[in-house]
């Protein structure tokens, strides 16, 4: 497992802080993608409304544009989502048909999503949410770990601009 560059980890820990401390007051998460670029030091926040597949579709789109007007070279998303436990992830499709979604299975286990895509890869840690100490409305959660996934698809991931130096020549 790579870890995260640290000039990304600079920008990623407020960020992971920021979320426990607003779970830990009794707020709600708000899904948020942070579009930044190193050399300028510019972050721009993008409000993601994760409640419809067209409205995921538009928050995607705004982030691209926003990522290609600041030359981003990182997306980081923060969002509170649902998954699956470990022993239940095998049986996924099978959960997702039967049920429709994650989200209307027994299965269900809150979690605050975290993903970082770089030039070098996507990072990405799902942390389970808990009770704090006790509260019904105040949450928290542990330490993400942060996973580098090689081979990751949808609408959330190629969220940055292609450089110049990436481009592959034509054969023309």
């Amino acid at each position: 497992m790579a870890a995260i560059p640290a000039a990304y980890r600079e920008i990623v820990d407020p960020l992971v802080n920021h979320a426990r401390t607003l779970l830990e007051q009794g707020e709600s998460l708000e899904a948020l993608a942070f579009v930044g670029n190193l050399t300028t030091r510019q972050l721009a926040a993008v409000p993601m409304n994760p409640g419809s597949e067209p409205a995921k579709d538009a928050a995607a789109r705004q982030i691209r544009e926003l990522a290609h007007q600041h030359a981003a070279d990182f997306v980081v998303i923060v969002m509170e989502a649902w998954s699956l436990p470990p022993k239940k992830m095998k049986r996924m499709g099978e959960i997702i048909e039967r049920f429709g979604s994650i989200g209307a299975s027994p299965y269900r286990v809150d979690v605050v999503s975290f993903s970082l895509e770089t030039r070098y890869g996507i990072w990405v840690a799902q942390v389970p949410l808990r009770p704090k100490s006790g509260s019904k409305k105040k949450r928290t959660f542990g330490q993400p770990e942060f996973r580098l996934f090689t081979e990751a698809e949808g609408r959330f991931v190629d969220l940055l601009p292609i450089k110049d130096e990436e481009r592959t020549p034509s054969l023309q």
